[in-house]
């Protein structure tokens, strides 16, 4: 037994408030990767719809989350279509109701400042109603608090909280954190990631490391060490 397949769509049981994203996304410009979950007792499945907002196809920005990332409910990510026009006196979107109001809109107001993608790399915790700007990136490990507003990249294993949000605290010292993006062990085989779960939960790099060393199929790194 190696867990849930990664194309389980309700992976806790059955139950439809979990839903691993991958498996309910399917706009081309929303890429998301293995055993990220989704958490929300309304309409999880929804996700794309309801939680990726002002994501539009004529402006070309993309959301990509990584692996093995938790999202808690309204988890959300607002993307470069919520941007007004804010080279001038007024920022009022005359132009997205046409009627003629539309014919004297030059589009360079808007798209000459947008930010980009929008991207999360792997094993991050959102909390519930936290919220993503767009454009930014936010690294591999970090935990961004409930109801935190992320208007500004994340660096790995941060925790960010408040509005806007801020980087409280590193989960390591930058040197430990090297290492663990090194050993990346979300890239692993699901079967090593499975033998190898009391280093992944643990907090010893050190420990870690050894059980990324290991080749042998057969063995986990206790039993290897011993």
């Amino acid at each position: 037994m190696h867990g849930p397949s990664p194309d389980t769509l309700h992976p806790f049981n059955g139950e439809s408030h979990t839903v691993f994203l991958k498996n309910v996304i399917s706009r081309p410009t929303i890429e998301v990767g293995d055993y990220t979950y989704y958490h929300d007792f309304e309409n999880a499945s929804d996700f794309e719809n309801r939680n990726v907002r002002y994501h539009f196809d004529n402006i070309g920005d993309r959301l990509k989350i990584g692996k093995f990332c938790a999202l808690a409910a309204g988890t959300s990510f607002i993307m470069s279509g919520a941007n007004h026009a804010m080279t001038g006196i007024s920022t009022y979107p005359f132009h997205i109701f046409d009627k003629g109001w539309a014919e004297q809109f030059d589009p360079a107001t808007i798209f000459d400042h947008l930010r980009g993608d929008t991207i999360v790399g792997n094993d991050v915790w959102f909390g519930t109603n936290s919220t993503v700007m767009p454009g930014v990136t936010i690294c591999s490990g970090a935990i961004i608090g409930a109801h935190a507003v992320v208007a500004s990249d994340v660096p790995p294993y941060a925790v960010v909280v408040g509005n806007p949000g801020r980087v409280v605290r590193l989960r390591f010292d930058e040197q430990t954190i090297d290492r663990l993006l090194d050993v990346a062990w979300w890239d692993w085989p699901i079967e090593k990631i499975t033998r190898h779960l009391s280093a992944i939960w643990g907090a010893d790099a050190g420990v870690l490391e050894r059980a990324a060393a290991n080749h042998d199929s057969n063995l986990d790194v206790n039993e290897k060490a011993s």
